[in-house]
Protein backbone atom coordinates (compact mmCIF):
# COMPACT_ATOMS: atom_id res chain seq x y z
CA UNK A 1 0.00 0.00 0.00
CA UNK A 2 1.57 3.41 -1.29
CA UNK A 3 0.67 6.62 0.84
CA UNK A 4 1.26 10.12 -0.60
CA UNK A 5 1.15 13.07 1.81
CA UNK A 6 0.09 16.58 -0.27
CA UNK A 7 1.85 19.31 2.02
CA UNK A 8 -0.45 22.12 0.96
CA UNK A 9 1.81 24.56 3.23
CA UNK A 10 4.69 26.56 1.80
CA UNK A 11 7.01 25.28 4.60
CA UNK A 12 8.55 22.46 4.21
CA UNK A 13 9.22 21.19 7.82
CA UNK A 14 6.31 23.17 9.22
CA UNK A 15 3.47 22.32 11.57
CA UNK A 16 1.74 20.80 8.87
CA UNK A 17 4.47 18.79 7.98
CA UNK A 18 4.96 17.72 11.59
CA UNK A 19 1.02 16.71 12.33
CA UNK A 20 1.45 14.55 9.77
CA UNK A 21 4.29 12.52 10.17
CA UNK A 22 3.08 11.77 13.43
CA UNK A 23 -0.31 10.58 11.68
CA UNK A 24 1.74 8.35 9.73
CA UNK A 25 4.36 7.27 12.27
CA UNK A 26 5.99 3.85 11.32
CA UNK A 27 4.70 4.07 7.72
CA UNK A 28 6.36 4.83 4.80
CA UNK A 29 5.54 7.96 2.90
CA UNK A 30 6.07 9.97 -0.01
CA UNK A 31 6.02 13.62 0.47
CA UNK A 32 4.50 16.00 -1.84
CA UNK A 33 5.24 19.93 -1.50
CA UNK A 34 3.11 21.98 -3.79
CA UNK A 35 5.56 24.76 -2.83
CA UNK A 36 7.50 22.89 -5.27
CA UNK A 37 4.83 22.72 -7.97
CA UNK A 38 4.19 25.41 -10.73
CA UNK A 39 0.21 25.02 -10.55
CA UNK A 40 -1.70 27.83 -12.18
CA UNK A 41 -5.92 28.74 -11.33
CA UNK A 42 -8.67 27.46 -12.95
CA UNK A 43 -8.77 28.46 -16.21
CA UNK A 44 -5.39 29.77 -17.31
CA UNK A 45 -3.43 27.43 -19.66
CA UNK A 46 0.36 27.28 -19.56
CA UNK A 47 2.90 25.25 -21.33
CA UNK A 48 5.04 25.21 -17.44
CA UNK A 49 1.90 24.40 -15.58
CA UNK A 50 2.53 21.22 -13.34
CA UNK A 51 -1.03 20.13 -12.14
CA UNK A 52 -0.91 17.25 -14.23
CA UNK A 53 2.21 16.03 -12.39
CA UNK A 54 0.00 16.21 -9.30
CA UNK A 55 -2.58 14.20 -10.47
CA UNK A 56 -0.37 11.42 -11.83
CA UNK A 57 1.34 11.17 -8.49
CA UNK A 58 -2.48 10.71 -6.84
CA UNK A 59 -3.35 8.66 -9.06
CA UNK A 60 -0.49 5.89 -8.01
CA UNK A 61 -1.41 6.21 -4.44
CA UNK A 62 -3.67 3.95 -2.79
CA UNK A 63 -3.83 6.30 0.25
CA UNK A 64 -3.73 10.17 0.26
CA UNK A 65 -3.05 12.89 3.28
CA UNK A 66 -4.14 16.07 2.40
CA UNK A 67 -2.39 18.80 4.69
CA UNK A 68 -3.07 22.31 4.80
CA UNK A 69 -2.28 24.99 7.56
CA UNK A 70 -5.28 27.45 8.42
CA UNK A 71 -4.79 30.23 6.04
CA UNK A 72 -7.53 33.32 6.41
CA UNK A 73 -9.93 31.19 7.87
CA UNK A 74 -9.64 28.36 5.14
CA UNK A 75 -7.16 26.02 3.81
CA UNK A 76 -4.54 27.55 1.90
CA UNK A 77 -4.37 28.41 -1.55
CA UNK A 78 -1.94 25.95 -2.94
CA UNK A 79 -4.67 22.75 -1.55
CA UNK A 80 -7.43 25.08 -2.75
CA UNK A 81 -6.16 25.65 -5.85
CA UNK A 82 -5.47 21.60 -6.47
CA UNK A 83 -8.96 21.20 -5.53
CA UNK A 84 -10.50 23.88 -7.98
CA UNK A 85 -8.26 22.51 -11.21
CA UNK A 86 -9.70 19.10 -10.82
CA UNK A 87 -13.20 20.44 -11.55
CA UNK A 88 -14.10 19.18 -14.71
CA UNK A 89 -10.43 18.41 -15.71
CA UNK A 90 -10.27 14.76 -14.02
CA UNK A 91 -11.90 12.14 -14.58
CA UNK A 92 -14.19 11.50 -11.48
CA UNK A 93 -12.97 7.39 -11.51
CA UNK A 94 -9.60 8.09 -11.53
CA UNK A 95 -9.23 8.08 -7.72
CA UNK A 96 -12.24 6.09 -7.27
CA UNK A 97 -11.50 3.77 -4.46
CA UNK A 98 -8.31 5.50 -2.57
CA UNK A 99 -8.29 6.43 0.84
CA UNK A 100 -7.95 10.08 1.90
CA UNK A 101 -7.29 12.04 5.29
CA UNK A 102 -7.40 15.60 5.54
CA UNK A 103 -4.78 16.81 8.36
CA UNK A 104 -5.37 20.68 8.83
CA UNK A 105 -3.60 22.89 11.90
CA UNK A 106 -3.21 26.22 12.78
CA UNK A 107 -3.68 28.26 15.94
CA UNK A 108 -6.78 28.07 17.36
CA UNK A 109 -9.08 26.99 14.68
CA UNK A 110 -12.98 27.45 15.46
CA UNK A 111 -15.67 24.82 15.08
CA UNK A 112 -16.91 27.09 11.95
CA UNK A 113 -13.12 26.44 10.01
CA UNK A 114 -12.99 23.14 10.65
CA UNK A 115 -16.14 22.27 10.10
CA UNK A 116 -15.70 24.51 6.34
CA UNK A 117 -12.53 22.10 5.87
CA UNK A 118 -13.76 19.23 6.03
CA UNK A 119 -16.97 19.93 4.24
CA UNK A 120 -14.90 20.52 1.21
CA UNK A 121 -12.76 17.44 2.01
CA UNK A 122 -15.98 15.11 2.14
CA UNK A 123 -17.39 16.79 -1.49
CA UNK A 124 -14.02 16.49 -2.86
CA UNK A 125 -13.69 12.57 -1.38
CA UNK A 126 -17.57 11.91 -2.79
CA UNK A 127 -16.92 13.59 -6.15
CA UNK A 128 -14.20 11.63 -7.02
CA UNK A 129 -15.63 8.18 -5.05
CA UNK A 130 -12.36 8.15 -2.49
CA UNK A 131 -13.19 6.81 1.37
CA UNK A 132 -13.27 9.81 3.17
CA UNK A 133 -11.44 8.64 6.86
CA UNK A 134 -11.77 11.81 8.14
CA UNK A 135 -10.35 15.13 9.49
CA UNK A 136 -7.57 15.42 11.90
CA UNK A 137 -6.70 18.85 13.34
CA UNK A 138 -4.02 20.02 15.73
Amino acid sequence: MSILFINGSPNKSGNTVALATKLLKGKEFQTLHLVDYKIYSYGQEFEDDQFEDVVETMSQADTIVIGSPLYWHSMSGAIRNVLDRFYGNVNESLLKGKDMYFVFQGFAPTKEQLNAGEYTMKRFASLYGMNYKGMISQ
